[in-house]
């Protein structure tokens, strides 16, 4: 349809309007007053922005939310429903119920204010040197107190044997984004004055006075500000052969000396260690030397920062007020906090995502949803293995190998086949919010540890609970995951046609399916190990392309002084890229055995691409589109339809755009990876 056409049927009948419902696409979150050429965004997506207006909560609101707001109605009454069962102690339902009401006791919290965690603050500064100190540390570790310390450790897939889990120790040592410390530019600049502040106003709610406060917060900043310089940055980080250093443990106490690694390792059950990884072995190195070489009452304010930091939560409301204020209010843009009751059931999803999550699929995700859910995820595998044969580029023993890693992709669909076991897990109304909390973080980490330690990796594990509005590929699996939360509208709508669903949840299945091939993803092979398998020049032609796309999306400006970045956001931009043309090809395949007709003006492949956008309607403030451009790794929804659209023909064949409109890119300047 040309772009004249479109833009004359702003008068839509009621009628048309009526039948656009059946095919997804809702008149009413479109502005036509905008052509798809000059701001694609606006056009399918202004009259959303316009009737969802950001409440005070949030800073960010987009189509993830509406679906996340349903999902919290409903997990709320399964939370309620459930307590008001009376379930036997130790039982799932006795540990939901009882941790919801502890969290929604805002009386017995704002009684209790700060004392549960004062106890522990104060076993920081009896220590006399950094010997003791480290001592303290390694045992409040052992207590489920965790401490971000300098470095964190973890157990995971070895990305050079999959199969296998491994230790790894990765950088730490600083409490917000690494940017704010070590950019100086005015907008982190502020941002770093403000958490100052903040942990300023911390340390005056536990009673500090204003000059002891100031003080402490110094000392906190020379080590967070160290350890931010010598951290990599989050584009770094995207590399996995640089942030893997595996090493047998008798070498690592060796390059790595100044710390008693054995009672370190030995309190949190990684005992009889082998070998390990170092992810970012200066950084570490870096944490050593502030042991070393660090006054002690420095290292003593870092670490009652460690603890103050983690509890404030569970501290009662003018903790809570302060937390919200510097990393909500200031840093997002967010004006008010969420209900209490939403808080509320944030903390049970993530202590005891599954046990609800079982809960919630028995009555939200029948059976047929996910038969053509998985039905979808075929035809997506189809046509990516189309795409591959099709590409002049790739090689065809690289092709090979790519449909071997195709073919070995492991899906799953709305839930695990077995369920997290939550017996051990001890949940006790006579205890403090704050003590339950120590409780359930020694419990998660001995739970890792008794499923992953000296263990190989478990392929059924799920890593998003089956009620989260998300989607998610591991590469060191090949698997792609789609739990339940997000196969609703506007994702996925059993009643809605081809043209919808596949320009909706078909795209995010490609997206998805993509990660296995893009700029990170593509260096993992069909078992998840660590192997270059394409063949000679192959990857040389791939980078190329994917360049690309880093300096389209770099380019942008997401605000008048800051641009977007293609670097750290390629993974996601290639995710999107991919997704596009896999979903739009499967789109095709079905067509051809289930034409579909135009519909309230639009052809079916209008429709696909107006669903497609759909997903990312969104409005947002400036503070939150500068955090996140500062830290996310996705782009933002504007661009993830703005940006992604203009690099692939098939939108501008399907709404006619032209050379003569504002978004239009010349063909050679598209990308020609799929």
């Amino acid at each position: 349809m040309k772009r004249k056409s479109i833009i004359a049927m702003i008068a839509l009948t009621a009628s048309m309007a009526a039948s656009a419902q059946s095919i997804g696409i809702k008149m009413e979150n479109m502005d036509k007053s905008v052509a798809p050429g000059t701001d694609f965004y606006q056009y399918a997506c202004g009259g959303w922005m316009k009737n969802n207006p950001l409440a005070p909560e949030y800073a960010r609101f987009g189509s993830f939310n509406t679906v996340s707001e349903e999902n919290n109605k409903r997990i709320r009454e399964i939370i309620e429903g459930v307590s008001a069962t009376n379930p036997a102690k130790g039982s799932e339902g006795q540990k939901i119920g009882d941790l919801y009401a502890l969290y929604m006791d805002s009386v017995r919290m704002n009684k209790d204010g700060v004392k549960p965690v004062l106890a522990d603050l104060k076993r920081v500064q009896k220590v006399k040197n950094t010997k003791e100190l480290m001592s303290l540390v390694n045992t409040m570790n052992s207590e489920g107190i965790g401490f971000g310390e300098f470095w964190g450790s973890y157990v995971g897939a070895d990305m050079m044997s999959s199969k296998d889990n491994i230790l790894e120790v990765s950088q730490g040592g600083y409490s917000i984004q690494r940017d704010y410390y070590v950019k100086d530019d005015e907008a982190n600049k502020k941002i770093l004055d403000a958490y100052k502040q903040h942990i300023v106003k911390m340390f005056m709610l536990i009673g500090e006075n204003e000059k002891t406060a100031q003080k402490r917060m110094e000392n906190i900043l020379k080590i967070e500000m160290r350890m931010a310089k010598a951290g990599k940055s989050n584009v770094e980080l995207r590399d996995p052969a640089s942030n893997y250093h595996k090493m047998s443990f008798a070498e690592f106490l060796n390059d790595y000396k100044g710390y008693d690694w054995k009672t370190y390792f030995d309190n949190m059950g990684l005992t009889d260690i082998d070998y390990l990884s170092v992810g970012q072995p200066e950084a570490v190195k870096e944490g050593l030397k502030v042991w070393a070489d660090t006054p002690i009452d420095v290292l003593k304010d870092y670490f009652a920062w460690q603890i103050l930091e983690s509890a404030a939560g569970t501290l009662g409301d003018k903790m809570f007020e302060e937390e919200f204020d510097f990393h909500s209010r200031i840093m997002t843009g967010a004006q008010q906090p969420q209900p209490r009751w939403k808080r509320s059931v944030s903390t049970v999803n993530g202590v005891l995502g599954e046990a609800v999550g079982k809960l919630y699929c028995e009555k939200y995700f029948p059976a047929a949803n996910k038969a053509r859910m998985q039905q979808l995820v075929k035809n997506l595998q189809i046509a990516l293995g189309e795409r591959i044969d099709a590409q002049e580029w790739m090689s065809e023993e690289t092709k090979k190998a790519a449909h071997e890693k195709l073919d070995a992709f492991y899906v799953k669909v709305g839930y695990p086949d077995k369920w997290r076991d939550y017996s051990s897990l001890t949940i006790d109304l006579s205890k403090t919010l704050y003590e339950n909390r120590k409780e359930i973080s020694k419990w998660a980490h001995a739970d890792m540890i008794a499923r992953k330690w000296k263990k190989p990796v478990d392929r059924d594990e799920w890593h998003m609970t089956p009620q989260t509005v998300n989607a998610y590929y591991n590469p060191t699996t090949n698997e792609i995951c789609f739990p339940a939360g997000i196969l609703q509208y506007p994702f996925f709508d059993m009643d809605a046609d081809d043209a919808f669903n596949y320009g909706a949840i078909g795209v995010v299945i490609g997206h998805e399916m993509s990660h296995g091939f893009d700029d990170q993803g593509r260096q993992f092979d069909k078992d998840g190990n660590f192997r270059d398998w394409w063949a000679a020049g192959d990857g040389e032609k791939y980078n190329e392309r994917a360049q690309v796309i880093k300096d389209f999306f770099s380019a942008i400006k997401v605000l008048p002084d800051l641009n977007g970045n293609g670097d750290l956001c390629c993974g996601e931009n290639l995710g999107d890229h991919g997704g596009l043309k896999f979903a739009y090809a499967a789109f095709k395949n079905a067509m051809k055995q289930n034409p579909l007709k135009d519909e309230a003006g639009f052809t079916p492949e209008q429709r696909f691409f107006l669903a497609y956008a759909g997903v990312w309607a969104q409005n947002i403030t400036e503070a939150e589109i500068r955090r996140l451009t500062t830290m996310d790794p996705h782009s933002l929804g504007e661009w993830r339809v703005n940006g992604a659209l203009p690099l692939i023909d098939m939108w501008y064949e399907a709404f006619g755009i032209t050379e003569n409109d504002p978004m239009y890119v010349a063909p050679e300047k598209r990308v020609k990876i799929w």
